[in-house]
């Protein structure tokens, strides 16, 4: 069952949110990739504030739902908007329009300031959809759950191999970096500093690329042709279709709101 597999163990540890067991664990990962997926296409193609609030309002009620760790997700959120906050407070004087203030002889428009406030508004709504409903889920399980729905196979592979080998090359990083400091290197701001951080990552990526092919002839003399077997089961539940039963008329009124 996906529940199952959705316990498994692998080798990256920080690749789930940090959250306690909730509803969401139990729905199935396909029917949770469908719905963020349409959820996001719903609020980036919508041009109503009212309808974005709304959009947010429920993004942020599934993230409660899904009991996600308050301050650890809101500090991604805030990380996500101080990224985007230069292209929020470019806008208003980059977009014509009428004119509310004048900063240095700029004036700000007031259709550049909605048009800021719209993509603020759309990129939180998707940022708490995605970290309640896919963050959830371990990057095997999503990759899993991508390949049950028949996404291309190299998305599928480039994916599941990242996750599993991530932690590996993390460790490969720590054994370099106490080798260096067993030779009593000091991190400073010097032309030395610079050029041994240099040497460290670029032999991190040649150790990574003779790792990466010596998996790859391991893996073909196991018999492997470019194609992964899935032995899990994903099948719907009684929650999955309960969802669905208040998903799908939400997504109507959703969209059907921006053509009133």
């Amino acid at each position: 069952m996906a529940k199952n597999f959705e316990h498994s163990g692998t080798s990256w540890k920080g690749q789930r949110l940090k959250h306690d067991e909730s509803l969401v664990d139990h729905l199935d990962p396909r029917m949770r990739v469908i719905t963020v997926s349409i959820f996001a296409l719903a609020v980036v193609l919508s041009h109503d504030f009212f309808v974005l609030l709304l959009g947010l309002f429920s993004a942020v009620a599934m993230a409660v739902v899904a009991q996600l760790n308050f301050k650890r997700t809101l500090r991604r959120v805030i990380a996500m908007d101080l990224f985007m906050i230069f292209l929020i407070l470019m806008l208003p004087f980059t977009t014509p329009g009428e004119a509310l203030f004048t900063i240095a002889g700029l004036p700000a428009s007031k259709e550049g300031l909605l048009h800021a406030l719209m993509i603020a508004l759309k990129a939180n709504a998707v940022v708490f959809a995605l970290l309640a409903l896919i963050g959830t889920m371990s990057a095997t399980t999503l990759g899993h759950a991508m390949a049950h729905l028949r996404m291309p196979d190299k998305l599928v592979h480039l994916l599941l191999f990242t996750v599993r080998y991530l932690d590996v090359i993390g460790q490969e990083y720590k054994r370099m970096r106490r080798a260096m400091q067993a030779r009593a290197f000091v991190m400073q701001a010097s032309k030395h500093t610079w050029r041994s951080v240099g040497y460290l990552v670029g032999m991190l990526l040649v150790h990574s690329l003779e790792r990466s092919e010596r998996i790859m002839d391991a893996m073909k003399c196991r018999g492997y042709k470019g194609q992964f077997y899935l032995m899990d089961d994903m099948v719907l539940q009684r929650q999955d279709f309960l969802f669905m039963t208040l998903c799908v008329p939400f997504f109507f009124v959703l969209i059907g709101l921006n053509f009133l």
